[in-house]
């Protein structure tokens, strides 16, 4: 039987640092990552691909910000800008996907699907905001535009600048996982969940509502890959491994670790908020919820043996 794979493109895929984000640079960078699934690709793999958003999301709201500001544009929400982004990258990973299965001779259907996810309004992520957006700033930069609007700002773990910060609530449920799960299996390659999926929340009239809140990609990518009942569960990220004591001198690479171990590390701290952390607990929850085998990697190293860290069981 074929396997299903679900593989979270990392911010790097997309927009790598020191970069503008200009179209060329970011269709550049999705080429570069969707070559590296080819292997994956001929040996006939069923893939479902979803893909962060914060530095593009944010990007978008200060255009928002931008033309209220000069034209009297009205402000669109966060979810509206999530669902923007959704579109805008979809199309950058399909187009350049399309244009590797042709280079190689592929034949293969691809499909993007814009996707709400259901999130709890009383979350108590909406107090505590964590999930960066947008451009780095110098701290006096940072700390000028949270006095003008409101915003919250935090360093980077990996100290490269201060980022706006939004409400990152759990994603409950994926309405649409049926149709996606169909068309993957039968042989399309989907892209969905992007951003983490544009949240929404069910009131109490059962209608769906948009709320201000951008999703982490990889909880939102490991929900679906449970849902989909996928075989693996990859996060594409900047580095090849994840690790322990990381930037000390007694940092140690992780390779085949099992799921009580990564639980223990988790539990200890070594891996940070806003960057490392959020993929391992994704992967954690894929693993809890029936998944067997979850990879964190660099794209360069995902179709190598013994490559990446692998969390089993």
């Amino acid at each position: 039987m074929k396997k299903l794979s679900v593989i979270a493109f990392g911010g790097n895929a997309l927009l790598k640092d020191g970069q503008q984000g200009t179209i060329d640079e970011q269709e550049q960078n999705v080429y570069e990552t969707c070559k590296q699934l080819l292997p994956m690709l001929k040996e006939g793999y069923d893939l479902v691909i979803g893909h962060g958003n914060g530095p593009q999301v944010g990007n978008v709201l200060l255009q928002h910000e931008a033309g209220n500001q000069l034209y009297g544009l009205p402000k669109q929400p966060i979810d509206f800008c999530v669902a923007e982004t959704q579109g805008s990258i979809g199309f950058m990973i399909e187009q350049q996907l399309r244009n590797v299965l042709a280079e190689n001779g592929i034949e293969r259907d691809i499909v993007t699907i814009v996707t709400q996810v259901v999130v709890d309004k009383e979350d108590t992520a909406f107090s505590n905001p964590t999930k960066p957006v947008g451009p780095f700033y110098e701290k006096s930069k940072a700390d000028k535009l949270a006095e003008e609007n409101g915003w919250v700002f935090h360093e980077d773990p990996r100290k490269r600048g201060w980022r706006r910060v939004v409400a990152s609530p759990s994603p409950l449920d994926i309405p649409n996982w049926r149709a996606v799960e169909k068309l993957a299996k039968e042989g399309s390659i989907v892209v969905t969940v992007g951003g983490g999926g544009i949240p929404a929340y069910i009131d109490k009239e059962g209608k769906m509502v948009g709320i201000d809140a951008v999703i982490d990609k990889d909880l939102a990518s490991s929900l679906l890959a449970n849902k989909i009942m996928a075989d693996e569960f990859i996060i594409l990220t900047d580095v090849p491994n994840v690790y322990i004591n990381f930037g000390k001198k007694d940092q140690k690479k992780l390779e085949r670790v099992s799921l009580s171990e990564v639980r223990q590390y988790l539990a200890e701290g070594h891996f940070s908020e806003g960057s490392m952390a959020p993929k391992v607990r994704a992967c954690i929850k894929f693993i809890e919820n029936g998944g067997r085998d979850a990879v964190i990697s660099e794209a360069s190293q995902i179709c190598r043996e013994d490559s990446g860290t692998v969390i089993l069981p």
